[in-house]
């Protein structure tokens, strides 16, 4: 099952609320299992923060954990980590990517969040993952 998109739209909206109360310009990504786009979010943010915030998503929903745990994994995997974060046209393993999981805890997805520190990008990030939790 994936996301539907009138979740995504849940998830993102109540991310740019949590951005802008951080009065933070983030860039938001909602992906599906698959790490297609389903909905997005630029919030005055700069350009890079864009391919970012698609690249943390892309990680989660990838590997079905959270964008930073990711990192912590492929640390220890020392020749092969360049491989991994390179692979499927590149993938972030720094805070801002979230797993969605509906009610019953299936993984429906994912959000990235860039633009803020890594602490600021995951609170956006789980801020929107709340809304349909």
């Amino acid at each position: 099952m994936n996301i539907t998109y009138k979740d995504a739209v849940k998830v993102l909206e109540a991310a740019v609320a949590k951005a802008n109360a951080l009065n933070i310009p983030v860039s938001i990504s909602i992906v599906d299992n698959g790490g297609h786009l389903v909905s997005f979010a630029r919030l005055d943010s700069v350009y890079g923060v864009v391919d970012f915030a698609m690249k943390k998503a892309r990680t989660a929903a990838m590997f079905g954990v959270d964008s930073d745990v990711m990192g912590i994994i492929i640390a220890d995997a020392e020749l092969h980590a360049q491989g991994m974060t390179n692979a499927n046209g590149g993938l972030l393993t720094i805070a801002g990517g979230v797993v969605i999981k509906n009610k019953e805890g299936k993984t429906i997805g994912a959000i990235g969040s860039s633009g803020g520190t890594p602490e600021q990008d995951r609170e956006v990030a789980m801020a929107g993952v709340a809304a349909i939790a």
